[in-house]
């Protein structure tokens, strides 16, 4: 609103240099692009990750499947590093124990694997993820988690456009105000060296 009067005030205004209406449209130009151009670039951002996000869900799912893991008996728990400290919280968490899992493909596998539960006797059982062969993988990402990520995107998009057309708004500004002072200084020097004399017509 301000750029746009900034336009009108200085459109019939005999105080007006060619810099300052070229000043009030850059504001304006801007002003319409921090309306409409940031969004749409948000938005647009967003739904081409939460597209991408969506088939890795799907992918993952295909991919991997949950399997039902029986403790055999606790493992060893590896030595931790000589400062730690976050190693104490993550091996309250998790528990290191010797498991055996039938994959999908009906073979059977034995191996070390880090668990969350809070007893590690033999025969508890718990759910692991594997691929088709056994291998062990990461949990597949879940529909709420891929679109909280869409939106961030989306989010963190629209703040840089924002930001680019606000860091070219203010350099546009700074290279007018330049221009100004560089007129004014030839200015100051022309008539400089008869400022104040008499019949100098100053």
């Amino acid at each position: 609103m301000r750029a746009a009067t900034g336009v009108w005030r200085w459109r019939r205004n005999p105080l007006r240099r060619a810099t300052d209406l070229l000043e009030a449209w850059v504001a304006l130009v801007a002003a319409v692009l921090l309306v409409t151009a940031a969004p749409a670039f948000g938005w647009l951002s967003g739904s081409l990750t939460d597209d991408s996000l969506r088939q890795s869900v799907r992918i993952q799912r295909q991919q991997r499947h949950p399997v039902t893991a029986t403790v055999l008996r606790p493992a060893k728990e590896p030595k931790p590093p000589a400062y730690d400290p976050e190693g104490s919280a993550t091996r309250e968490k998790r528990r290191p124990v010797v498991a055996k899992w039938t994959a999908v493909d009906g073979s059977r596998h034995t191996g070390n694997v880090s668990t969350v539960l809070r007893t590690a006797r033999p025969g508890v059982t718990f759910t692991l993820w594997t691929d088709r062969t056994g291998m062990i993988v990461n949990r597949p990402m879940d529909a709420a988690t891929a679109r909280v990520h869409a939106v961030l995107a989306g989010i963190g998009a629209a703040l840089s456009a924002a930001g680019l057309v606000e860091c070219t708004r203010r350099l546009v500004v700074w290279r007018l105000v330049r221009r100004r002072y560089a007129r004014l200084d030839r200015a100051w020097a022309a008539a400089g060296p008869d400022w104040g004399r008499t019949g100098a017509g100053s």
